[in-house]
């Protein structure tokens, strides 16, 4: 693969990071209410259950799911519906200004993200994060709607930031770390006998991050500086689906590797990319980060919590 243009790979991934920011931060803040919404979606409807039922007790006093729901209202509530009215506006202003977002642009978005900081997603499946990459691209298309940007400059910026658009080939890599091989081996058991990767990376994992998120550290390519190259190596070599041997790692602890999706490295065209370039050059002439927020008026969008 090529990279155009004999760049220096650094300053190629330094490029790629400051023109992708803001749709990066755009990203993370819909990652973020994802995160809370998940935690909402998986408590069990409290209508289904008696409000007295006991969820956990300590010292034989009890902890009701009624007492249970109402502190993760308090809790991650706000943050919670912020998200499910967010996700209405911006496919309320879709239907308003006609506007429509591709399954070609979905991958490309995907590939162009993930090249830079696969951990943006995290914990998220691939349909939510599918699902977050569209209500961000609305975004950026109903901002930039009436903005006229010509094709010679849009070319010109493709020319001189062509290697940008060559993508390396991402895993989606989950991993299970350990402090001996010997518990390597033991966890490689348990997994092959049907253990869920997910629930024993919660179990056993070192890595506390990841493994609050069932093993999972988003997507990982060459250029990945955050991890282990053993772990990148492990993962480059496993199919989706697949599960690897137990990996050494510098600091002397070991890691599984599982590959849940591997999305091919490619370069992108002109013709490709053009309307992403259009758009990433629009949201750089704003004075400021503009949120889903900014339309609730527009839209007449009300919530629990007020104004």
């Amino acid at each position: 693969m090529k990279y155009g243009h004999n760049r220096n790979p650094q300053e190629t991934v330094q490029k790629r990071k400051l023109k992708t920011k803001p749709l990066l931060v755009l990203i993370a803040i819909l990652f973020i209410g994802n995160v809370f919404w998940f935690v909402g979606w998986l408590i069990p409807d409290k209508k289904l259950k008696q409000p007295d039922e006991v969820v956990a007790s300590v010292a034989g006093d009890p902890i009701t799911r009624e007492q249970w729901m109402t502190a993760m209202e308090k809790a991650v509530g706000r943050d919670v519906l912020r998200e499910l009215v967010n996700n209405k506006v911006m496919e309320t202003a879709a239907a308003k200004y006609g506007i429509e977002v591709s399954e070609k642009e979905l991958e490309l978005e995907l590939a162009l993200i993930t090249s830079v900081d696969g951990h943006t997603y995290s914990g998220l499946d691939l349909e939510q994060i599918r699902q977050r990459i569209r209500s961000t691209v609305t975004l950026e298309k109903v901002l930039s709607n009436d903005v006229v940007i010509d094709d010679a400059t849009v070319k010109s910026f493709y020319d001189e930031n062509e290697s940008l658009y060559t993508i390396l080939t991402a895993y989606r890599t989950s991993i299970i770390v350990v402090p001996s091989k010997k518990e390597a081996e033991r966890a490689l058991s348990e997994l092959s006998k049907g253990s869920s990767f997910d629930a024993l990376a919660k179990e056993v994992s070192m890595d506390l991050t990841s493994a609050n998120l069932g093993g999972d550290i988003g997507y990982i390519n060459a250029d990945t500086e955050t991890i282990d190259p053993a772990i990148y190596k492990a993962a480059s070599q496993l199919k989706e689906g697949r599960v690897g041997d137990a990996v050494g790692l510098k600091d002397g602890t070991y890691a599984i590797v599982q590959v849940n999706e591997v999305i091919n490295g490619r370069e992108f065209t002109f013709d490709e990319v053009k309307e992403h370039i259009k758009r990433e050059l629009t949201i750089e002439q704003l004075s400021q980060l503009v949120l889903p927020e900014a339309f609730w008026k527009e839209f007449d969008a009300k919530w629990f919590y007020g104004k």
